[in-house]
């Protein structure tokens, strides 16, 4: 029997083996594939700026019970950025390009992250939790040895538009119990960086930590709007990758001021410092995480280090026993 193609959220499981999740095939446009940068400069401050390594578009595809999405990271262009393993934006004004969203669904050995910028989402689980995401709030689910759960809108008609994030786990922490953290908008930190209003979700600026908390990966978060004109500065870990996604208008990058646009991923390159500047006015998200270095093992919604791992984790979404932690 041949194993169908399985989405990262529906598993379909065939007497031989569970097929890998397909990756996005479409041509690259020239103008997005990557491009070599300068060694990063250093500033008046005596830090690295950040140059943008490489340069990417967003790749169209759907997921879950056939919702509209642009991957921007996770797809043949770019498979991930360590330790950050996928990356959806999900926007449209269109019901049927969002409305059937992702039903019951396994997770294990990586974590998910939601952020919504409109619309609502309605999410259960096999734990027994229940909750609504609704503008400008975030979850930041581990899902660790393993958890079934839903993802649904909560309306009919409007803007739907947010982003689904996957971070890895190491393996030490691949079996780890399941946790959630389900962030209110107005638990979110809000501050003005230089020009920039900023939305901290993960990691510190200005003294200030965002709420979530207690990730291996020490993770950074921030929404990034940028007024006309506006410049915006931040340090970062120089041990962190680190990648900006522009998803309105357009920001300019690192010293040599590299354009990207929105619907655009920059991965950057090492430094201390990451900077930025917007002539019309933009938006963007920057994350930046310690990467873990580790082998990755990936089939559809389940993410291990090696095959073995991944047959077991199989099998025990077949048997029920990947929602059963022993502690």
């Amino acid at each position: 029997m041949v194993a169908r193609e399985i989405s990262r959220r529906r598993l379909v499981v065939g007497s031989a083996a569970v097929a890998a999740l397909a990756a996005c095939s479409r041509e690259e446009p020239e103008a997005s594939r990557t491009r070599p940068a300068s060694p990063g400069m250093t500033s008046s401050r005596g830090t690295r700026e950040r140059e943008v390594k490489q340069r990417f578009d967003g790749q169209p595809t759907r997921d879950g019970a056939g919702v509209k999405l642009t991957r921007m990271l996770g797809s043949s262009a770019l498979p991930m950025v360590d330790p950050f393993l996928m990356l959806d934006e999900f926007h449209s004004d269109k019901a049927d390009d969002y409305i059937r969203g992702f039903p019951s669904h396994p997770h294990r050995g990586f974590e998910t992250v939601t952020y919504m910028l409109h619309g609502a989402m309605e999410h259960k689980d096999s734990l027994g939790n229940h909750g609504r995401l609704g503008p400008g709030s975030t979850q930041w689910m581990t899902a660790g040895h393993g958890i079934v759960h839903s993802e649904m809108p909560q309306q009919e008609n409007g803007l739907m538009w947010g982003f689904q994030l996957w971070v890895n786990l190491p393996a030490a922490k691949k079996l780890t119990k399941p946790r959630y953290q389900d962030l209110a908008p107005q638990s979110i930190v809000e501050l003005a960086i230089d020009d920039a209003q900023v939305r901290l979700i993960a990691g510190e600026a200005q003294g200030k930590r965002g709420p979530v908390d207690g990730i291996v990966t020490d993770p950074q978060m921030l929404d990034v709007a940028l007024p006309k004109r506006g410049g915006f500065s931040h340090p970062l870990p120089a041990t962190h990758n680190a990648f900006a996604l522009v998803f309105e208008g357009a920001v300019a990058l690192g010293p040599s001021r590299t354009r990207v646009d929105a619907g655009q991923i920059a991965v950057l390159g090492p430094g201390e410092l990451v900077t930025a500047r917007s002539a019309e006015g933009g938006r963007m998200l920057l994350l930046a995480g310690r990467p873990l270095g580790e082998p990755v093992a990936r089939r559809g919604p389940f993410v291990m280090s090696t095959e073995e791992e991944l047959n077991q984790a199989v099998s025990d979404y077949q048997s029920g026993r990947l929602t059963v932690w022993g502690g």
